[in-house]
């Protein structure tokens, strides 16, 4: 018995058109998911943002409760108030005299 020879088929044009589209659509589509805008990169890099701010949002919280603690020990002490004065502003009374030391 003799074997029917195949002959390939060449594939149509058609049909290579369509898949050469349909690759291009899933290759723009995988760039765009992770390089366009609200891509994955950019969708990363606004986390990473976002924490830095949270956490810069912890620090200037922390750092008002400490002046709000300061001002109220400011209002409420007649002590801390002077010494502040004198250390910060350099205020002194009437009767007083300085003396600056120079650093070496």
């Amino acid at each position: 018995m003799v074997e029917p020879v195949r002959v390939k088929k060449k594939t149509p044009t058609k049909k290579k058109f369509f898949y050469l589209l349909v690759g291009i659509l899933l290759l723009a589509t995988l760039v765009t998911t992770f390089f366009g805008k609200k891509g994955f990169l950019d969708i990363q890099r606004s986390k990473k943002r976002y924490f830095e701010l949270q956490a810069q949002i912890q620090e200037l919280t922390r750092q008002k409760e400490n002046l709000e603690a300061e001002i109220k020990v400011l209002e409420t002490n007649p002590r801390a108030l002077e010494k502040e004065a004198r250390e910060k502003l350099w205020l002194i009374k009437p009767e007083e005299k300085v003396i600056i030391r120079k650093k070496k």
